[in-house]
């Protein structure tokens, strides 16, 4: 994909954000987790990753059930692993009914 299109892509992503999404990011924007600025649907390489913290190199997806045993999501995960990020893989269930326990896996993440 273009890096223009990308770019349109993404913020196509950020007006059309799932429930668990907009949930996490009201908690992570404006550096509410430990500081930290995490940017929502940011492009990175040839991906587009669902929240990002450039200053620590973390990587959060928040998936539905369309990801279960996903192949693309293992190249993913390994293509943002090999540039020094750190993937945190979360589902939507978890992100509204165990806010904390995501909360403290991204903080674990941090460092």
């Amino acid at each position: 994909m273009r890096e223009h299109a990308k770019t349109g892509f993404a913020r196509q992503l950020r007006r059309e954000m799932t429930v668990a999404e907009r949930y996490l990011w009201a908690r992570l924007c404006r550096r509410q987790l430990a500081g930290c600025r995490f940017r929502r649907q940011h492009p990175l390489g040839p991906y587009i990753a669902d929240f990002a913290c450039l200053e620590k190199y973390p990587v959060v997806e928040v998936d539905g059930s369309g990801h279960l045993d996903s192949t693309a999501d293992v190249q993913r995960d390994d293509w943002f692993r090999q540039r020094g990020f750190t993937v945190l893989r979360c589902w939507n269930h978890d992100v509204l009914e165990r806010t904390e326990s995501v909360l403290a896996a991204i903080l674990v993440a941090l460092g």
